[in-house]
């Protein structure tokens, strides 16, 4: 029971952080162009 102690707001501050590093991909415009790069790659310049 004692490890429940440990591993609730391990959990918790797991989920923050993958939510905060969500947040910061998005603001940066990592999911602005989804469709460019499978163009980019068959584009034969």
């Amino acid at each position: 029971m004692t490890v429940l102690l440990l591993l609730i707001p391990l959990a918790l501050a797991f989920g923050g952080l993958s939510l905060a590093a969500f947040l910061w991909a998005l603001r940066n415009g990592q999911y602005d162009d989804m469709e460019g790069a499978e163009h980019r790659v068959l584009d034969d310049d």
